[in-house]
């Protein structure tokens, strides 16, 4: 029991506090990695949130590696010797790369995309993957090849995604920190879900390689972690432009490396948690609704405002299902027995725009982000709900309805955090408290765009001053 409980204190230990010890030699790697594994031995049985897992003599020989070459004064990354698993959305070399599908489920990619290899060179230790929905369709993190992922803070329950093994496994302590990826809400979702923080950045300051449509779309990469300070020290890492992505922008990822103190004092934010009049579950704006105080306590000048942003549904969704229908289309043809009732949905509907379509949704992407601008030149920050309803029960594919409001389609219970992703602004979900039955509830902080450093600072502002994100799950 007692070495349990020491496994545990480090496997909560900040993942930069581990990295410190590690590199001024006050941990080693071996006892880093045997804490973890003890950690994921015990609850991922349970939780399925890493898949594809090494076996435990292969992750203690590459942790041992990782000592003989600190030993050897060799330079390390700053992410060395923490365990990782890759989003199984990322090709890894070594480990299998099944999209959550059936059709992928013995495909050995030959190189790492790009994320993957940032991580590599920051010196992360892969142990595995983590667990998607099929082709991270959906943010309900459940496939034919791995089966669900579970809710740590009640078991019945979806721990969303597409991140959704991510979120989980980091929540338990499974892991330090994650990779993640968000087109519709794919890193705020299961970061609500779980009780921990995902950021979605700014489009383009994360650089993303391979991908078949660069320049298009809303898909970034980004981190989660059991503190926006993590966040922030993973982000310094896999941010910063790449010539393999001509949509990423010079930056200085250094920043995110520093302290994010800073006085918010007569800073102007804008109160939308339904942005707008979405349908929002009550008990999520009951939890809401407790923290406007917080932000005015924090000297911000807090008022009800929302840009209007209506016209982004139909914008996110045309450019998404043609997208998808470019991706998938072959996978219909060849496999549609294979597929999920909504991938073929999404792919077949895809299938059915019109040049004229996309171009007008385009055009009209174009007006919506210089209405957002002009909004945020009167509001440096926009705080609302990330999911409009708690966590819901794992065996649904996903919520047929939403405080009596019927969902149209499989990701309408998403607009809070799609309608954002198509601002392409920077966004991030922190924990801001619990559901009278104990299910996580975060809130969702929008910046202006490449202002990344400023929705941090004030997220952990915000966490500093509550605390929500230090209560661990009831299965730890």
């Amino acid at each position: 029991m007692a070495a349990q409980e020491a496994a545990v204190n480090v496997c909560f230990a900040s993942a930069r506090e581990l990295a410190r010890l590690i590199r001024a030699r006050k941990a080693s790697v071996r006892e880093v990695m045997a804490a973890h594994l003890l950690q994921i031995n015990r609850l991922n049985p349970a939780l399925n949130a890493i898949v594809a897992k090494l076996d435990d003599d292969q992750c203690f020989a590459l942790a041992d590696e990782a000592d003989r070459r600190l030993a050897s004064g060799e330079d390390v990354g700053p992410l060395h010797g923490l365990p990782i698993a890759f989003k199984d959305l990322e090709a890894a070399v070594g480990f299998p790369f099944t999209r959550g599908s059936p059709i992928f489920a013995n495909e050995m990619p030959a190189e790492d995309t790009l994320l993957v290899e940032r991580l590599r060179q920051a010196g992360v230790i892969p142990i595995g993957k983590t667990n998607v929905p099929e082709l991270g369709m959906g943010s309900h993190t459940y496939n034919k090849v791995y089966g669900t992922t579970l809710n740590p803070y009640d078991q019945t329950k979806s721990a969303g995604g597409s991140s959704g093994g991510a979120a989980a496994a980091v929540a338990t302590g499974m892991l330090p920190c994650a990779d993640g990826s968000d087109l519709g809400g794919s890193l705020r979702n299961p970061g609500s879900f779980n009780n921990v923080v995902g950021f979605r950045p700014t489009f383009g300051l994360v650089p993303v390689a391979p991908t078949p449509l660069p320049c298009v779309g809303f898909g970034v990469k980004g981190p989660i972690a059991r503190s926006v300070e993590d966040a922030a020290f993973l982000l310094s890492t896999i941010a910063g432009s790449d010539p393999r992505d001509p949509s990423s922008y010079p930056s200085d990822p250094s920043a995110f490396a520093q302290l994010l103190e800073r006085d918010f004092k007569n800073v102007r934010v804008a109160w939308c948690p339904d942005l707008g009049g979405l349908p929002l579950d009550p008990r999520v704006r009951g939890v809401l609704e407790r923290q406007r105080k917080t932000f005015e306590d924090l000297g911000c000048i807090v008022e009800q405002a929302c840009p209007e942003l209506a016209a982004a549904d139909k914008i996110f969704l045309d450019i998404r299902l043609w997208m998808s229908s470019y991706n998938h289309a072959p996978l219909l043809e060849q496999h549609r027995d294979q597929l999920k009732p909504e991938a073929v949905w999404e792919i077949e509907t895809g299938l059915g725009l019109s040049a004229r379509d996309v171009a007008a949704a385009i055009a009209q992407h174009g007006e919506l982000l210089q209405r957002m601008r002009r909004f945020q030149d009167d509001y440096e920050f926009i705080l609302c709900t990330v999911n409009q309803l708690p966590p819901f029960d794992a065996s649904t594919a996903w919520p047929k309805e939403i405080d009596g409001v019927r969902m149209e389609h499989y990701v309408a219970w998403m607009k809070s955090t799609y309608w954002i992703s198509a601002t392409l602004c920077p966004a991030l979900s922190v924990p801001a408290g619990f559901t009278d039955d104990g299910l996580p509830v975060g809130i969702q902080i929008v910046g202006r765009r490449r202002d990344d450093l400023g929705v941090l600072q004030l997220g952990h502002a915000f966490e500093q001053a509550t605390g929500f994100g230090q209560q661990r799950p009831p299965v730890v």
